[in-house]
């Protein structure tokens, strides 16, 4: 009976509050991926602060800072990832992506274009040693392997810096793999992003606009990304 209450609170809190807006501003080339925030490129665009668990509930020491560029045919992402611990996979690759790359250390984006059918959208992410990983997500009718098996081209750049223990990971993603649309300022996506970070007991989960719940993959709760000028 609890956990039912509990779980009609967290729609009803879901439904009420407005979705967070992440501008995504223009940039007129694209540009070589540097994972540096001082890049001029990074300097003045619109930035997002997650620093909450998926429930709400504040996870200190982990303020995520997320900002974004597009282009005509490109949209870019930056993580900015302070840290306590790292968990990170042995033997990384960078050459060819890493299934269940969720099980270490990652900043995530889930975009999707389709606000008809919002339990289909993309899932894309970076690991503090440059690995990757992007899947085609259809939470009603699941592609093979889970959608990993799909292809976007998106191309990422990690850098850690471990004596101020701050990670950053910057995505290049072909908008052509979420959105058939032209791209043009005022087009809008619904978009949430999140974190994993450290080891089990004491593992910490981020996200941007909080799910109600323990999982991710709630897109409901997803906010708004806007291509702006």
């Amino acid at each position: 009976m609890q956990r039912l209450l509990f779980c009609l609170v967290a729609a009803a809190t879901l439904l009420a509050r407005e979705p967070g807006v992440i501008p995504s501003r223009y940039a007129a080339s694209d540009f070589p991926l540097t994972a540096n925030p001082q890049a001029r490129q990074w300097k003045n665009a619109p930035a997002v602060v997650a620093e909450n668990g998926p429930r709400g509930e504040p996870v200190p020491g982990h303020r995520t800072e997320i900002r974004s560029r597009w282009t005509r045919d490109n949209i870019y992402f930056l993580f900015i990832c302070p840290y306590q611990e790292l968990h990170l996979k042995p033997n990384p690759t960078q050459t060819s992506e890493t299934n269940e790359l969720w099980n270490w250390d990652v900043a995530e984006v889930f975009v999707g274009s389709d606000f008809e059918h919002i339990t289909r959208y993309k899932e894309f992410e970076v690991s503090p040693q440059g690995e990757w990983v992007d899947l085609d997500i259809d939470r009603l009718n699941p592609l093979p392997e889970g959608g990993w098996l799909w292809n976007s081209g998106f191309a990422v750049k990690a850098r850690l810096d471990a004596r101020h223990k701050v990670w950053y990971g910057e995505m290049r993603i072909p908008l052509r793999s979420i959105d058939s649309r032209p791209p043009a300022a005022g087009l809008q996506m619904r978009i949430n992003f999140y974190r994993c970070q450290g080891r089990d007991p004491g593992r910490k989960f981020i996200a941007w606009q909080p799910t109600g719940e323990g999982n991710f993959h709630v897109p409901q709760a997803f906010g708004l990304l806007k291509l702006v000028p």
